[in-house]
């Protein structure tokens, strides 16, 4: 067993503090961004599963590497808020499909607009070459985690 961190090591350590603090930070920002649309930045998420389609919370669950325990309870919030629907899967009579409302279509449109004025603020300054190398770096260690599982 190795009991000194190598170069890399500490570096990548670093990292992950970094992320989790960068993750944190941007919940807030996505929360202040669409608080009065009634989403969080994790109904938010839920909603960049759905799209035009409808799935089941295993479904979602599965695409955000979640259980569905983490999800339901979001999907209940926005079906209670108007925001998605349950209906018949005809695939499986317990597990119902989800798909969003009108209202949750307009509310999701929206926060993206807003979306894409925030991250050209947010980016302002920052080259496009760091960034994308920046997200190469982070898609690797996401599939180097997944491989370790």
């Amino acid at each position: 067993m190795t009991s000194r961190h190598s170069a890399s090591a500490k570096a990548i350590t670093q990292l992950i503090l970094t992320v989790f603090r960068l993750n944190s930070e941007l919940v807030l920002a996505g929360d202040r961004l669409t608080k009065d649309l009634r989403l969080t930045s994790a109904r938010w998420q839920i909603f960049g599963q759905l799209g035009s389609d409808a799935l089941t919370a295993s479904q979602i669950a599965r695409n955000m590497s979640l259980n569905r325990q983490n999800v339901q309870p979001l999907v209940d919030a926005l079906e209670r808020d108007g925001l998605v629907e349950f209906v018949p899967n005809p695939n499986h009579r317990r597990a119902k499909l989800i798909r969003m409302t009108s209202a949750g279509r307009r509310a999701y449109h929206e926060a993206l607009a807003r979306q894409v004025d925030w991250s050209n603020r947010f980016a302002d300054g920052l080259p496009a070459k760091d960034l994308v190398r920046a997200n190469e770096v982070l898609r690797e260690l996401v599939g180097r985690l997944q491989a370790d599982d």
